[in-house]
């Protein structure tokens, strides 16, 4: 089953298909991509490696995780599921706080 890891620090200049180069490394890797701005196309950073295994992404986090890439040192971890990052939405409820439930 393919796990999918979060990689941080990545230099500006780190293209996907190096990110994909650097973890073939360890096994075979589903997909890579590195996260840009919709606006600019720049990279912002961080990117994601799907490897094919669970086995094979724990190897990547062992190998990469505090390493140098391309100048700056990786942060490598699984990536938690899709809208896990929570947000502000149904938190609030409006200008007077909390529902007190009554008058009192």
């Amino acid at each position: 089953m393919a796990q999918k890891l979060f990689i941080g620090g990545l230099a500006f200049s780190t293209s996907t298909e190096r990110l994909r180069e650097v973890f073939a490394a360890v096994g075979q890797v589903e997909s890579a991509a590195v996260v840009t701005d919709r606006d600019t196309g720049h990279s912002r950073g961080f990117g994601f490696v799907e490897m094919a295994t669970v086995e094979e992404a724990d190897q990547a986090i062992a190998q990469f995780n505090g390493k140098d890439l391309d100048g700056r040192q990786l942060r490598v971890e699984k990536a938690s599921p899709g809208g896990a990052r929570g947000g502000g939405a149904g938190k609030s409820r409006g200008f007077g706080g909390p529902s007190r439930g009554g008058r009192w």
